[in-house]
């Protein structure tokens, strides 16, 4: 049984790791993100091995997102209809397999991306399963908030290892062999949850509507406020799919892509650290509002074109306040009753993808339209400041009224 915190001092995210539960579905999700970053770089490598068409790998590499973001809104609510442990094991060895299979040499292309389809599909409800059982490990929610920490550094510190090592380890290994690695860790996964979770009982009813949890969301000014918190992320990584033009535009090196990619989740990673170890739960909901106002302002920087040392940090601050959206994603899952938090999960994770790849879209657009990179990130600042501003107004009402 969980706990209760009776300390007066802030936990910090080493005591989340004393929860055997917590742990288990930590490690778990830490090496699975891991294996994720392999096993898109082994594809890349594979379909324009196969192919030598870039649009191929990059239409493979779409296919990654784009059933996690279908299956958002309606396979996550398989967790509020079955127990929530089963759920996860059940999807990390579904994923196992599917992966698995990818990893056997001289698979039909077709038959490859039907797998991908598969694979990401079947994430879906682990991916809801994972947020509410973390939620109902913690009774204590300054305990649960530090978790989230862990959680996102962890996250940012496997796309830094995914960036720069995953080409590399894919190379020496091999396409199949890094696939089969990246089943393997599913099946790990899916060990560790079976051991080490407690079994609970299915927390929704399989009678309610498939959408009710969308309906009670959207049925919530608040929670609607705090998905426009997220959304706002979309403008902040517009640097992300800018990238490689911006390093051109600022006479930076080709290696310096790279080092554009990374100052954003460095940031985040030093940006979660501080609020995490200085900051109460209370207080960051408190800031919730500035922060993200500030990770907008702050790439209006860019309207000055930078220098590459400049540029980074810059990429650097903005990552570090938009270290804000942890608070924002567990604030969202604690408000949600528990039977309704595998579908209400996969409303807020979707539409953060979404947001996501809009953003990354429209800066690519908008780049080509203006024939600046620096101008359009600016340009993305300018936009999130305005767009965020009654967001944080209307979030500071609310929390009067808490």
């Amino acid at each position: 049984m969980t706990k209760l915190v009776t300390t007066t001092t802030a936990p910090r995210m080493s005591d989340a790791l004393r929860n055997r539960e917590f742990r288990a579905l930590w490690f778990a999700e830490a090496q699975s993100v891991l294996g994720d970053h392999l096993t898109t770089v082994a594809l890349s490598i594979v379909v324009y091995g196969r192919t030598g068409s870039a649009l191929w790998a990059a239409v493979v590499y779409a296919l990654t997102f784009l059933p996690a973001l279908a299956g958002g809104l309606g396979l996550s609510q398989i967790a509020d209809r079955r127990p929530r442990k089963t759920v996860l094991v059940v999807s990390f060895v579904m994923q196992a397999v599917f992966v698995g299979t990818m990893a056997i040499p001289g698979t039909p292309l077709a038959v490859l991306v039907t797998l991908v389809v598969l694979a990401r599909l079947a994430g879906a409800p682990a991916n809801a399963a994972q947020n509410a059982l973390t939620r109902e490990v913690f009774a204590d929610d300054e305990l649960y908030l530090r978790s989230q920490d862990l959680r996102g550094i962890t996250t940012n510190i496997g796309m830094l290892i995914g960036l720069g090592g995953g080409g590399l380890l894919v190379t020496s290994l091999g396409p199949s062999w890094a696939l089969a690695l990246d089943a393997l860790t599913f099946l790990v996964a899916a060990a560790l949850v079976q051991f080490s979770v407690r079994q609970r009982p299915v927390p929704g009813d399989p009678g309610d509507g498939w959408f009710s949890a969308v309906r009670w969301v959207w049925g919530q000014r608040r929670l609607r406020v705090l998905l426009a918190l997220s959304w706002l992320v979309g403008l902040a990584v517009i640097p992300e799919g800018l990238a490689a033009p911006l390093a051109h535009q600022i006479g930076a090196s080709e290696q310096a892509v790279g080092w554009l990619l990374a100052a954003d989740p460095v940031g985040f990673i030093l940006g979660t650290f501080v609020l995490s170890r200085f900051v109460s739960a209370q207080n960051r909901k408190r800031i919730m509002g500035v922060l993200a106002t500030l990770a907008a302002a702050v790439l209006i920087g860019f309207a000055a074109t930078p220098t590459l040392p400049f540029a980074l940090l810059l990429l650097m601050l903005a990552g570090a306040a938009g270290a804000y959206i942890i608070t924002v994603g567990a604030t969202f899952i604690t408000w949600v009753p528990n039977e309704l938090r595998g579908g209400a999960g996969g409303v807020y994770r979707t539409g953060l993808r979404v947001a996501q790849g809009l953003g990354v879209a429209l800066g690519g657009v908008i780049a080509d339209l203006v024939g600046s990179a620096t101008f359009t990130i600016a340009l993305a600042g300018m936009a999130g400041v305005v767009l965020t501003i009654p967001v944080a107004v209307s979030w500071a009402r609310i929390l009067k009224t808490q």
